[in-house]
């Protein structure tokens, strides 16, 4: 029979729960660094939640295999704790180290069980330890889950806050760009720019691209595809910002813009789109 088939860790958990618990909680106390925020009774209850978990599951479970269903509470268990601090700001290590701190003590549990058996010890050890590495690779995987869908919302909610919808005058919208596009920010654009034209029943919208640094292909065929989509709801679309360097940039890659009222500034463009919707600029002189 395998190590793993006639393991007695169950019963050295129970048996040791008071001191690995004791000195489990000493060990991360020790090794935290000094910016986490986790106080200790908290970690104690988490401690102690495992531990118990933990002794469940290698009572009735395969050891070798951590994604059975005798598994599933304390999957959940981790995966809460590895979400949790994932948000707070814990570091990978940080969290790891939840799981791997336990190894001192409990190694030091099974010396003391079997100390006069050295191939029991080496058996016990080995299965502890493949145990408690994958119960920590679980930790960690759940942890990166939880940071990649962090910088993702990050990362689209700085998409929709660099595309922000401007009403100039009545009838009349205005979508600074500043950045690089690309087929992803450009979808943002478009739906920000559409739900805006509903909800103003704007006529005119100007695309200003003063903050983009370079036009390639792409670029225009993002922009082409936007003012397409704002005719579509029945808004005529003026491009302004076109520096020169832009412009040679344009003509050179054979874009064509034919269709698009272009303007070398916003003020310019302002200055159509309020002559489209019949307004006009007066200077008033100051009274002397």
């Amino acid at each position: 029979m395998s190590p793993i088939g006639k393991s007695r860790l169950s019963e050295i958990l129970a048996k040791h729960e008071a001191s690995l618990l004791s000195e489990w909680t000493k060990e991360q106390i020790e090794g935290r660094s000094r910016g986490t925020s986790l106080r200790e009774a908290e970690l104690r209850d988490q401690c102690k939640g495992f531990l118990e978990l933990l002794r469940e599951a290698v009572g009735k479970g395969n050891l070798g295999d951590i994604q059975g269903g005798a598994w599933s509470s304390l999957r959940e268990m981790l995966a809460a704790l590895s979400r949790g601090r994932g948000l707070q700001g814990y570091s990978t290590s940080e969290t790891a180290s939840f799981i791997f701190s336990l190894k001192k003590p409990l190694f030091a549990c099974l010396r003391q069980e079997f100390a006069h058996e050295a191939q029991a010890l080496a058996d016990e050890t080995w299965v502890a330890s493949d145990l408690l590495d994958r119960l920590g690779l679980y930790t960690v995987e759940v942890y990166q889950k939880t940071r990649e869908e962090v910088i993702a919302r990050q990362q689209q909610e700085m998409l929709e806050l660099s595309t922000p919808v401007v009403k100039l005058w009545e009838g009349i919208l205005a979508l600074p760009m500043i950045g690089t596009l690309d087929s992803s920010r450009t979808q943002i654009v478009m739906e920000s720019l559409l739900q805006k034209i509903v909800e103003t029943g704007s006529g005119v919208a100007i695309i200003d691209i003063t903050g983009v640094p370079t036009v390639d292909t792409l670029t225009a065929q993002h922009l082409l595809k936007t003012v397409t989509a704002a005719r579509l709801m029945g808004a005529e679309c003026i491009i302004s910002g076109i520096r020169p360097q832009i412009a040679q940039t344009i003509v050179h890659l054979g874009v064509d813009l034919g269709g698009v009222t272009t303007k070398a500034t916003l003020a310019d463009a302002l200055a159509v789109a309020l002559e489209r919707t019949g307004r006009t600029i007066t200077r008033v002189l100051a009274r002397s």
